[in-house]
């Protein structure tokens, strides 16, 4: 669909910095394009994670399991970095070569770039093979970089989004318990064919319910399918090419979204079609007909499994591109890997508990297209080899350790998307939030402030009518803490309540079951007990015995608001005011004690000593939240 006529390398993104100085040539990067951008344009860099023995040699087909969905249809492999001097490069299009074979079960006329990182220098040089028959590769100096990267993957780009949830029935002897697994295969089979079959019917709508100009939706019958062109070979359709005929509609049919203000180039800002699938099992005769019932007659005992899964695509398209081509170009092999993923998954465990599969879809910074993973939630999303399964796509996409990029609460959510700014009907929070935002400064002259970084929801005595005066400050400490690590993204739990922070503690052990309901404190050691089971995160305690040695400590709070950014809980019974001698080190404090009863604002900004919301106090230990490196 694009012009060939110019002859360079086109960077969307830079890959990772490579430490190639000492270490053995290797693949090191997939490069991933689109067949709807120019020739030779690279969209993102994924690193190879997967090795053979050797460590120089990528796993191929476990790279290929990996992306086969975690790459939206609409982008694809289109070459492989290696660590080395030019004589790697031919290595690099072998194995990127044979990884889109393996992906795409594809021909050999499409070209492949080879590019290499040099052991010293650390310049990258591109090359290119036209096809797997060419016997040399072309040099391409000329490389450009893009300055508005994200305006050329969306200005002209939208997403297609199809969830098919399916219910396969599968028989099986008891006598042979192994049979399921044929049967589930024959299913996946059958649910394949019916995708291709010519009744099948495809119900293509924009998502932007809000726009004042919406277009009806679109039907496109299995019998108007074309599967055996390909995707870079396909004509674009101008932009007035409309038509009444299904056939003859292109993705532009549905109108941009009208939001105000300057466009936002992101796959979260992305008009986005939606597809629904539809079977016609009638056709179109008008014959009078009677219900009918299937008996199929079994030789023995036999049972009935039945598996519910839920299929979720999203595909990335020109907005040129034909509908009947986004369907069966898109759309249909992105079901059919989801299907094949699935099995993959389901097989072993089919007659145990099978895993509980869903698929989410995320955008994560500095990756330019979405991706989508499959999480296995039936233990949860803490439990370790999810915490690995993160980790990993964290080292793929090149993404920090020590930010929740990739948990459930991060994923594109397509409910709350494209609604052209509607306000959201869901009842919003009671809660004050970053109540120290606008404190007046402490006036220490050349001194640094350090603060908590990100936004915490303000949990207090007395909050939503609830009477816990005289509990003890912890509860509120630690939902005021549980509240940051949601607004940031690390948890989708709600913040707990008193009973069900007892609860926890008499689940771990650490408290006999005649806790529960009672009136008792609790201190820093218990907050971490329920930081640990509830979130998967650990603390650090720190005793302090007076105000003369809270000075030696407050550098180590200072690098911990630098580095992990989360509030800390301040447990003490001393309410003096800190004043060390030499030098005034203040310490604000978001007090839980406040019982609502006063007004906020004076309390916040009196600047009294030692009453009010925020106040500067001895305390005898801190407990800081630890942000654990797992992604």
């Amino acid at each position: 669909m694009a012009d060939d006529s110019n002859r360079l390398v086109r960077l969307l993104c830079r890959p990772k910095p490579l430490n190639t100085k000492g270490s053995d040539p290797g693949i090191h990067f997939w490069l991933i394009g689109s067949p709807f951008f120019p020739p030779l344009t690279v969209a993102s860099f994924l690193r190879r994670i997967h090795a053979l023995p050797s460590a120089a040699s990528p796993d191929l087909p476990k790279e290929s399991e990996d992306l086969r969905t975690l790459i939206p249809r609409g982008f694809e492999v289109v070459g492989a970095l290696a660590s080395g001097d030019d004589a790697h490069a031919r290595a690099a299009v072998d194995a990127a070569r044979t990884l889109r074979n393996l992906l795409y079960g594809e021909g050999t006329d499409r070209p492949v770039i080879g590019a290499v990182c040099g052991f010293d220098s650390g310049e990258l040089r591109f090359f290119v093979s036209e096809s797997e028959n060419a016997t040399g590769l072309e040099s391409i100096s000329s490389v450009i970089e893009e300055r508005d990267s994200k305006k050329f993957v969306w200005e002209n780009g939208c997403l297609l989004h199809c969830e098919l949830p399916i219910k396969l029935p599968l028989y099986y002897s008891l006598k042979n318990p192994t049979d399921v697994e044929k049967s589930y295969v024959q299913a996946t089979e059958a649910v394949i064919a019916k995708l291709r079959d010519p009744q099948a019917v495809y119900l293509l709508e924009t998502s932007n319910k809000a726009s004042q100009d919406i277009s009806p939706p679109v039907i496109i019958r299995g019998l108007q399918l074309d599967f055996s062109t390909d995707l870079s070979k396909i004509k674009a359709l101008a932009d007035d090419d409309d038509g009444f005929d299904a056939s003859s509609l292109s993705c532009s049919y549905f109108p941009i979204s009208s939001k105000a203000g300057s466009p936002v180039f992101s796959a979260e800002n992305a008009d986005i079609i939606q597809v629904s699938v539809l079977f016609n099992s009638l056709g179109s005769s008008s014959a009078s007909t009677v219900p009918v019932a299937e008996y199929f007659p079994v030789q023995e005992e036999t049972r009935l499994l039945i598996v519910d899964i839920k299929l979720d695509v999203l595909c990335y398209s020109s907005r040129k591109l034909p509908l009947k081509y986004a369907i069966s170009s898109l759309i249909i092999p992105g079901l059919v890997d989801q299907l094949n993923v699935v099995q993959k998954l389901m097989l072993p465990n089919l007659l145990a508990q099978h895993p509980w599969l869903k698929s989410y879809h995320f955008s994560p910074p500095g990756i330019l297209h979405p991706i989508t993973v499959f999480y296995e939630l039936s233990f949860g999303e803490t439990e370790m080899k999810q915490v690995e399964v993160r980790r990993s796509l964290h080292s793929r996409l090149g993404l920090p350790y020590d930010r929740p990029l990739l948990r459930i609460s991060n994923a594109l959510d397509f409910s709350k998307l494209n609604n052209n700014d509607m306000v959201s009907l869901q009842k919003g929070s009671t809660l004050l939030r970053d109540v120290h935002i606008g404190i007046p400064s402490s006036g220490v002259t050349g001194g640094t402030v350090s603060l908590v970084q990100g936004s915490y929801e303000y949990f207090h005595y007395l909050h939503d009518g609830y009477n816990d005066s005289g509990w003890g400050c912890a509860y509120r400490s630690l939902q005021t803490i549980i509240s940051w690590f949601r607004l940031q993204n690390y948890t989708s739990i709600e913040v707990p309540s008193h009973r069900e922070i007892q609860q926890t503690l008499v689940e771990i052990g650490d408290k006999d079951p005649s806790f529960v309901g009672s009136r008792d404190w609790i201190g820093a050691i218990e907050l971490s007990f329920v930081l640990d089971k509830l979130l998967g995160v650990t603390c650090k305690v720190i005793n302090v015995r007076s105000g003369a040695e809270l000075p030696e400590r407050c550098r180590e709070l200072a690098l911990h608001f630098e580095n992990q950014s989360t509030p800390v809980m301040i447990e003490t019974n001393d309410k003096e005011v800190l004043q060390p001698v030499g030098r005034l080190i203040p310490v604000l404090v978001v007090d839980e004690l406040e019982n609502g009863h006063r007004e906020l604002d004076e309390d916040l900004f009196s600047g009294g000593r030692g009453i009010g919301v925020v106040r500067e106090v001895v305390f005898d230990e801190l407990s800081s939240s630890l942000i654990s490196i797992e992604g």
